[in-house]
Order: C-alpha cells, then sequence, then structure tokens
C-alpha cells in the first residue's frame, strides 16, 4: 500500500472515531446541575400554603371571555362592553370595557362612550390569545384591530396609551402624567402583537412605537429619575408623583421586544443603556407593574446577548416590598386568619399590606419565562407560583367566605368571572372595619364618591387578565405541583420546544405524572436543572422525580436530534434547550 493510500485510510478511519466519539458524547451529555438562587421574601413563604386550593384558571379564563364579551346580557350592570365610535386615532368603531362593574364615568352614554382603558380591553383581549381563542375573529369582530385606536397619534406621542384621548384621560388611571400608565399598554401592545404579527398596521405601529422609546432612552441618557416623560416633546416631565426609575425596565424590554422583531442594532443599544439605567439604582423604584419586566429583560439578554445583568438585584426588589418610591410595593407573604395571601402583589404595608389582582396576573407575564433563560431560579418562581395560584382565588367571591367579602349579597352580579379588585389586611373604608382579615374589596367607590355604586368594587380591568395565568397553569396528579408552561408568555422568543417548570413544596421525594405535549413522535425529556436527561423515547405520558423542595425545567426534544454545545448553551438540532449549560469537567 503507498503512502498516499495509506495517509488517506488513516484519515478515514481518524474521521470515523472522532464521529463515534462525538455520538457517544452527546448521548452521554451530562451538565452540572444548576445552583438554585434564592429570592428572601420567598424564602419567609410557607413551605405549603394553606389551605390549598389551586382553582382552574384556565376554565376561568374561558368562561370570562364567553361572558364579559356578551352584547346582550340584560342583567343589571351588564353588558361590560358597548361601542364607541368616536374614532379617535383610527376612524374606525371601537368597544369599550368597563373598568369596574357600574362605574358612572363609562357606557355608551357617558363622555360619548369614549371614556374605557386599553389596561382592560388589551388585558382583555391577550389574556384570551393566551387560551387559544382568536380575538381578531370572534362573532365577526376583530377585537385586535380595535386595539390601534390607544395609539395616540392625534397628540403627537405617537405611542400606545391607557386611553384614546385626552379629553377623558383625566377621569381615571394616569395619562400623560403617570409614567407607568403610559409604558405599559406599549409592554402589553407588543405581546399581542407577537400573537397577531400579520394584523393590518400592526408592524408601523409597532415600528413607531420603537422608535419613540428609543428616542426617549437617547434625551434621557440614563436619568430615569422623573414622574414621566412627554413622548411628543420628547422630554422629561416630574409633578407631585414621585419618580419612577423603573419605567427603564418598560423601555428596556419594548425595545428588546423591537429588535427581536425588526434586527435594528440601536432598539438593541437602547435596551441595554435603559437596562443599566435601572440596574444602576442603589434603592429600590419599583412603582406598580414593570420592575419584574427588568429581571425579564435582564436574563434574556445575559442569555441572547451576552450581557452581564444581575438578575438577583431586580428580582429582590420586585419582591422584596423595599420600594422607596411607591413605599412597601413588592409581593405580600403572610397568613391572615387562617388563609394564606401569599404570592399576591401589591402593598406591603397599606392598611397591614394591600395586593392587587391585576398585579399578581401580570407579574407572572415576565417571571415565568425568566426560569428558560436563568434556571438558577426556578424553585424561587416555582414556591412564588403555587403561592400566587392559591392565593388568587381569594379576589373571587365564590372562593373566599362572605364574612371576608365588603359586598357579599353583590356577588351574583359577577356571574363568576369577576374578582374584586383587591385583598386588604384591614379595609381601607372605615364601613368596613369590622370585616376581618383577608378582606376582599375594591377602591372603585373612592373613584367617584357618592355616585359610584357599592358594585364597582368589582374590578372587570383586572378580572380581564385572568387568561395570564389560564394559560400558564396546569394541575399535575399531585396537590401542590403545577406544571407552569414557560413558552406562554415567551414573546419574540426563538423557536423553542415545549418547556414546563414543576416545583416540589414538599420534604419528601414526590413522584408526578408529566403529560408529554403531541409533538407527532416520541420525545426526549431533559431537565435544564440537572443538566441532562432525564427520560428518553417517551410518549403520552411519563413519570418524573422530583427531589423535596426542588424543581424541574422540561423540555420535550424529538427523540434522537442531534444535540451540541455551543458558547454555553445546548442545542438539539439547531434549537436552544438549556442557555445556561455547563458541562461536567469545564
Amino acid at each position: 500500500m503507498n503512502k498516499s493510500i495509506m495517509y488517506r485510510y488513516a484519515c478515514y478511519i481518524a474521521v470515523i472515531g472522532l464521529l463515534l466519539f462525538s455520538c457517544k458524547h452527546q448521548s452521554d451529555i451530562q451538565g452540572i446541575p444548576a445552583v438554585q438562587q434564592r429570592i428572601a421574601q420567598v424564602d419567609s413563604m410557607a413551605a405549603v400554603p394553606q389551605p390549598l386550593q389551586i382553582i382552574d384558571w384556565y376554565r376561568l379564563a374561558k368562561a370570562y371571555d364567553s361572558t364579559v364579551y356578551d352584547f346582550a346580557a340584560a342583567d343589571p350592570y351588564w353588558p361590560l362592553v358597548w361601542w364607541d365610535s368616536t374614532g379617535r386615532n383610527f376612524d374606525q368603531p371601537v368597544i369599550g370595557l368597563y373598568t369596574a362593574m357600574g362605574d358612572v364615568r363609562q357606557g355608551a352614554h357617558a363622555h360619548q362612550g369614549m371614556f374605557h382603558e386599553s389596561l382592560a380591553t388589551m388585558g382583555g383581549v391577550l389574556g384570551a390569545t393566551l387560551i387559544g381563542i382568536d380575538k381578531s375573529n370572534q362573532d365577526g369582530l376583530n377585537y385586535v384591530s380595535m386595539l390601534k385606536n390607544y395609539f395616540n397619534r392625534e397628540t403627537g406621542w405617537n405611542i400606545m396609551m391607557n386611553n384614546t384621548a385626552p379629553e377623558v384621560a383625566l377621569l381615571g388611571g394616569g395619562y400623560g402624567r403617570d409614567w407607568w400608565y403610559d409604558v405599559y399598554p406599549n409592554v402589553l401592545f407588543y405581546a399581542i402583537y407577537d400573537r397577531y404579527p400579520d394584523e393590518p398596521g400592526f408592524d408601523t405601529l409597532a415600528r413607531q412605537v420603537a422608535e419613540q422609546f428609543y428616542k426617549a432612552d437617547s434625551v434621557l441618557a440614563g436619568n430615569y429619575s422623573h414622574t414621566f416623560f412627554d413622548y411628543a416633546k420628547l422630554t422629561p416631565q416630574t409633578n407631585w408623583i414621585c419618580a419612577q426609575e423603573d419605567a427603564a425596565a418598560g423601555h428596556a424590554w419594548v425595545l428588546y421586544a423591537a429588535y427581536r422583531k425588526f434586527g435594528d442594532e440601536r432598539y438593541l443599544q437602547a435596551a441595554k443603556r435603559a437596562q443599566q439605567a435601572l440596574e444602576s439604582q442603589t434603592e429600590n423604584r419599583f412603582y406598580e407593574i414593570l420592575m419584574p419586566y427588568g429581571a425579564y429583560t435582564a436574563a434574556r439578554m445575559n442569555a441572547e446577548a451576552g450581557t452581564q445583568f444581575n438578575v438577583g438585584k431586580i428580582l429582590d426588589w420586585t419582591f422584596s416590598g423595599t420600594s422607596v418610591c411607591r413605599q412597601g410595593w413588592g409581593v405580600l407573604v403572610g397568613q391572615w386568619n387562617g388563609f394564606d395571601i401569599s404570592g399576591i402583589v401589591g402593598s406591603t404595608v397599606d392598611h397591614g399590606g394591600y395586593g392587587f389582582l391585576m398585579n399578581t396576573f401580570d407579574t407572572a407575564i415576565p417571571l415565568v419565562p425568566l426560569v428558560r433563560y436563568d434556571q438558577s431560579y426556578a424553585t424561587a418562581i416555582g414556591k412564588w407560583m403555587l403561592h400566587a395560584a392559591n392565593a388568587s382565588r381569594l379576589f373571587y367571591p365564590q372562593y373566599i367566605p362572605a364574612k371576608h367579602q365588603t359586598i357579599p349579597q353583590l356577588a351574583e352580579a359577577t356571574k363568576g368571572v369577576i374578582g374584586y379588585e383587591g385583598l386588604v389586611k384591614e379595609s381601607t373604608f372605615d364601613r368596613y372595619k369590622d370585616i376581618p382579615a383577608p378582606v376582599a374589596q375594591g377602591d372603585g367607590p373612592n373613584w367617584v364618591p357618592g355616585e359610584n355604586p357599592e358594585v364597582s368594587q368589582f374590578s372587570v380591568y383586572g378580572s380581564a387578565h385572568v387568561g395570564i395565568f389560564g394559560s400558564i397553569i396546569r394541575h399535575t396528579d399531585v396537590s401542590g405541583i403545577l406544571q407552569l408552561d414557560l413558552l406562554a408568555t415567551d414573546f419574540f422568543r426563538d423557536k423553542a420546544y415545549p418547556s414546563y417548570l414543576y416545583y416540589n413544596p414538599y420534604d419528601e421525594v414526590k413522584e408526578v405524572t408529566v403529560n408529554i405535549p403531541s409533538t407527532g413522535g416520541h420525545v426526549d425529556l431533559y431537565d435544564a436543572v440537572q443538566g441532562r436527561f432525564v427520560t428518553r423515547g417517551v410518549s403520552g405520558t411519563a413519570g418524573l422525580s422530583l427531589t423535596p423542595k426542588g424543581a424541574a425545567v422540561l423540555v420535550a426534544v424529538p427523540a434522537g436530534a442531534t444535540i451540541q454545545q455551543k458558547d454555553g448553551k445546548l442545542l438539539a438540532d439547531g434549537v436552544v434547550i438549556d442557555y445556561q449549560f455547563r458541562a461536567e469537567g469545564q
């Protein structure tokens, strides 16, 4: 055999050997388990909330949509929807949705039908969409397109706002004077845009919002210590409301989502600047709802863009109740007269603690998918969601005893789909001071003293967001162990395989039956917490063993997929299944 042939033969054998080694390496891959990070406020929650009752949030979300969007409802205080034909910003009729039941400021015959809030209508569209309802074509109506009217082009702000026009803005929640109210509708809009990318006109509006946020961030130059921002004049403003530095979190997320959608590097750089402005704060500036988006954006940019933001710092600000802007804002912990209220979001100090329905629902939007990008928070977020899913039922009159409600005699008016606005330790109303904690109540009567009826304590706009929980939470065959869908609210993401978080709150090992998603074939289950495949070649159902107080982040990978390590990530057929993979020995 001549030297040339021998050389080629040797190379051939080497390549075959390398391929065999590579295949073996892939099948036997073993990562280092993710060390779990702690959140002090979550650590202080009971191991298992008592009494434990996780309701069917998906079913409640379906019932909300079918009941509330009934134009023919003839009961007192119904229907909750009406037509607004004023055509502000866009020449089309839109539907309005009550903020609270019976609110005298709203409806077809008040203020030309023009007073309705995007927090309600966007919440209803997003919540329904997340549980699989097509709101762009429901009974012949396109509720998605109607949201365009909140894009305030007539005022020159050119962003989504909480109302369609300033004529009615001062009647209710902040508009052009309270920053979170101006930023958050854009966060919700981008979530809806992700699910309706082909809705005519949405590309243009989303791009304009991104441009306005980009310009605002450029003007702010890292200083978000303002009450609000005038997006028409491009100037920061200050009034009687405290500075809302966590508006930077909302800017960062919208700009990063815009970068993911449009690929414009300017948006990525602006998202990084806004995120840095948030992280550079020396004290907790959590105001209403935006801070948890800062944690999610930090985790995603760390995983996808190679940044090194401090996720733990922002999560602590979200949970701890140490905010100095809105004193005590965070996540409540405790048991009031035998009811565990841990996990709800609001003020930890107002009247002993005052949590709100919408805030609790919406905090799950960013925090649950965060675990995909940083599985070191799997146990902390899993435990918080168990508590939040349990305590949030108490907002609804059918799930809390009458003696803990301000208006139990009016409960039938809710048709089982509208909850109270909040849960408070001691009622904020003098007339209800004798009600034992937790007190289910709402602020509606205070919005128009002497005119708004007692039934306005039932929050239509907060309840509209129920689809968030409905899309994320499923029961398992072990009470207290939930299946949390990590993709449900993970917007503008890359291709991903079905991914779920399971948390075991018990002191002993628990065996859970996992329902395998219908993928058309068998799957291998990868656990990003353990850094290894735990089951191979399964379909239908599979068993999962959860360690005491442990969590699993399961990814259903097509069986036999080619596994590859790249840039600190683990991929299966080119799809990332672990953003924080570290192989043994590395």
